[in-house]
């Protein structure tokens, strides 16, 4: 059978771990050399040195975003609905910060995927605009998670990082039934 995700990204932590400070030492001389020759450091500030991935918006009230839901996935290197990625999200309370973590693809416009945040968080359980989930593939440490149906995120597809998991499609329909009734989408 075949590694999984987590364990061979558990192996390359190790194997960093273990090599990384003799990389650095044989190497980071070099490549500082060339970072200082290159003129990187000498950038105004707003001008990025390295091109980023695009982020995930803030987000909209779920209502405004209303719209037909559709379970659709298909892995084929497109996001679809149905299918949970991994992208940065800016916190809503300093969109200067935020955190790499697993969306729910619920519609699309375009190249912008429209996308549920997930959370492991145990305290969600008692909100009401948080539903339950269980725990998936997205997860490498098999947590529950729980689904934030309030809030849409407007996702970049050059922003995702990889494609995570498919969500059951029983779960995907009791997200569509709450977005139905709860928030307007058809």
């Amino acid at each position: 059978m075949a590694p999984s995700w987590s364990s061979i990204g558990r192996q390359l932590g190790t194997i960093a771990k273990e090599q990384g400070p003799k990389i650095v030492r044989t190497q980071g001389p070099r490549l500082l050399d060339q970072v200082l020759r290159s003129g990187l450091l000498n950038r105004p500030a707003k001008q990025p040195a390295i091109p980023v991935r695009p982020v995930a918006s803030t987000g909209a009230p779920t209502a405004q975003r209303a719209r037909r839901v559709v379970y659709s996935p298909s892995l084929d290197g497109r996001a679809d609905p149905g299918e949970i990625v991994w992208t940065w999200v800016t916190y809503e309370e300093d969109p200067t910060r935020g955190k790499d973590r697993p969306v729910l693809v619920v519609g699309r416009d375009g190249k912008t995927l429209l996308g549920l945040m997930l959370s492991s968080n145990a305290d969600r359980s008692d909100d009401r605009n948080w539903l339950g989930i269980g725990a998936g593939p997205w997860d490498s440490e098999g947590r529950p998670s729980w689904l934030r149906l309030d809030r849409v995120l407007d996702v970049p597809e050059a922003g995702i990082r990889r494609e995570g998991a498919i969500l059951e499609r029983r779960t995907f329909d009791l997200v569509a039934a709450r977005l139905c009734t709860e928030f307007g989408w058809r």
